[in-house]
């Protein structure tokens, strides 16, 4: 920021004359280009290596000029109009749930805050928007951005990682007029797409069951790096176990996790191309032979002949010819289980897998175990996924009954290869025998619907409620200011959430509630709610936070027993039941009356 301090340190005056604005706009070019210069040269420098590890990609960019320029010209007109004590209040809410089911994981308001906390115009911020708004623009209104600050903006919001539906406001914002209307664009970046991959997770982990790994490998396919690290973060915080991306993991403490890509073991051609031929016992199984038997085997094995010994035993206990077996890649499970003996997992379809693959693997795995380690398992990233984990699990009980070991039986199965939702639920029907599932394009890029559509309307302006007007009436805004309630039924779960006016009593627990469809003067239904949940509270007022935002852990919880609220036909993948959101009476008269008083009268002759 300092940096771009100082290289934008020249302004016009407050009353300089528009031919020196104009001109001071084509004096500052040459000192744009060499900051955007030093932005894309700084990666190697000493600060930015030592940068703190909680400052990630996102948050950098993250700043009130992350906006559309409409969004500017739109707040000098207002400041031009007079308009700078006018207080008004916008809904951030969605039409229509994503991937074609009934529920939505509404995430994004954390990075929300943040950037209310930092939200201010720098010097080069200024002097930017000076250089590419009209000369016509008067000095006083950058004077007046200088000084905006969200200190009398309020936001109510659902809390992060809840189930949401269609027209439920995510996030209802009051404040100054302008600089509410500033924060529509970068609001809806950080919960459209944060909302949407979130929800994307959610489906798989729903897909997969809760007793598989998911594990998230879609930053080569991401859009740019930014996508990638909020692909990860809101990955994990939908129900992945974690990610390929070290980044992210080191920024937001996820897990890392990965092995080997097919180039490592084609860059084999047989086993002589191995330096390392020797590997140590184990530490954990020295002591317990030194506790068992007095001094135990020190001393290096040739770990590759043990592997090889393995394969001939092995070919005949499994009816596989140990010569038809690849020696390459047997070479590159046995350097790469050299390198890690304590978590060796293979790649085993670089050739094939039934032939090849699993038993060079197992002959590898066995002579680890023999030095006291014990293999993780294998990975699986191409072919028939749902027999090639059958014949790989089949092996695996077979070895582990040949030989007395039980946890062979139990080795982890992983399975990647373009693997999107509805290819999990096919496996699930063909009875796979996998256990992790590696995901990337479809899950990052959202495929099946890569946009959410969050809009930010406003509903009311100095007190007054305002609605938009549309032929097409599910683009009709609900206005004015609404509180949301939840209604559970007997059963415990989730039955209808439910928009009221602030005026009106909360539902009560065991009190009959009206409950409107909006706009269908057919569809209403008598509610006897269980329990009533509210679902506002008050996160950002007066300045400051409400209260500590939750880690992400904590989120990622919330997003578990949230689910766990609704009904099992509101997650299904095909066919789910429509969740139902309604008004209260009072609310849908409101909301006609305005309508008819805004509508234009029709005229026949």
């Amino acid at each position: 920021k300092s940096a771009q301090e100082n290289t934008f340190s020249r302004e016009a005056a407050p009353g300089s004359s528009k031919q020196d604005s104009t001109s001071s706009k084509r004096d500052l070019q040459p000192e744009i280009i060499k900051l955007e210069k030093k932005m894309y040269s700084s990666r190697g420098s000493k600060d930015c290596q030592e940068r703190n590890s909680c400052l990630c990609l996102e948050n950098s960019v993250v700043q009130p000029l992350l906006t559309d320029l409409y969004q500017i010209t739109m707040a000098y007109a207002y400041w031009k109009s007079g308009k700078t004590n006018d207080v008004a209040t916008f809904d951030l809410f969605f039409r229509k749930n994503p991937f074609k089911g009934e529920f939505t994981i509404f995430c994004g308001l954390s990075d929300c805050l943040a950037l209310l906390e930092n939200f201010h115009y720098s010097e080069s911020d200024i002097t930017y928007l000076r250089s590419v708004l009209p000369p016509t623009v008067e000095e006083e209104f950058f004077s007046f951005l200088k000084t905006l600050k969200p200190d009398e903006v309020e936001v109510y919001a659902l809390p992060e990682g809840s189930v949401c539906f269609p027209r439920i406001p995510l996030m209802r914002v009051s404040g100054p007029l302008i600089i509410v209307q500033l924060l529509e664009t970068t609001f809806l970046t950080l919960v459209n797409y944060s909302s949407l991959v979130t929800t994307n997770a959610a489906r798989f982990r729903i897909a997969a069951g809760s007793n598989t790994k998911l594990l998230e490998f879609g930053l080569r396919r991401a859009q740019g790096p930014d996508g990638g690290l909020s692909a990860s973060k809101y990955s994990y915080i939908g129900g992945f176990d974690g990610t390929s991306n070290v980044l992210a993991g080191k920024l937001f403490k996820i897990p890392v996790k990965g092995t080997h890509a097919h180039a490592y073991v084609t860059s084999f051609s047989g086993l002589e191309d191995l330096h390392t031929r020797t590997l140590s016992r184990s530490r954990k199984d020295e002591k317990e032979e030194k506790k068992g038997e007095g001094e135990g085997d020190t001393e290096e094995q040739d770990f590759v002949e043990l592997c090889t010994t393995w394969r001939s035993k092995l070919g005949e206990e499994l009816n596989i010819l140990a010569s038809e077996a690849h020696n390459g890649e047997l070479a590159a499970f046995i350097s790469y289980a050299l390198a890690f003996p304590n978590s060796f997992l293979a790649l085993i379809d670089t050739y094939d897998v039934s032939r090849s693959g699993i038993l060079n693997f197992c002959a590898v795995a066995l002579a680890l175990n023999d030095l006291g380690y014990k293999a993780i398992g294998v990975r699986i990233d191409s072919g028939d996924l749902a027999y090639l984990s059958r014949v790989v699990k089949e092996t695996f009980v077979r070895v582990s009954e040949a030989f007395d070991l039980v946890w062979f039986a139990e080795l982890m199965i992983t399975a990647s290869n373009d693997i999107n939702e509805e290819t999990i639920l096919s496996l699930n029907e063909q009875g796979h025998k996998i256990t992790c599932f590696g995901i990337g394009t479809h899950l990052v890029t959202c495929q099946r619907q890569p946009a959410l559509g969050c809009v930010y309307k406003l509903v009311e302006v100095n007190g007054k409620p305002t609605i938009k007007l549309s032929q097409d009436v599910s683009k009709i805004t609900m206005p004015g200011q609404k509180d949301a309630f939840r209604l559970y039924s007997s059963d415990g779960h989730a039955l209808i959430d439910l928009l009221q006016l602030p005026s009106e009593e909360p539902p009560q627990v065991g009190k009959r509630v009206l409950c409107r469809h909006p706009f269908e003067e057919s569809k209403r239904a008598y509610v006897i709610p269980h329990k009533v949940e509210p679902l506002y509270s008050l996160v950002w007022s007066k300045g400051t936070l409400c209260s500590d935002l939750p880690d992400l852990d904590q989120v990622r919880n919330n997003v578990e027993s949230s689910l766990r609220s609704l009904r099992q036909d509101h997650k299904r993948s095909l066919n789910p039941t429509p969740y139902k959101v309604g008004v209260s009476d009072d609310l849908y008269h409101f909301i006609h009356d305005l309508w008819l008083e805004n509508a234009p009268i029709g005229e026949l002759s």
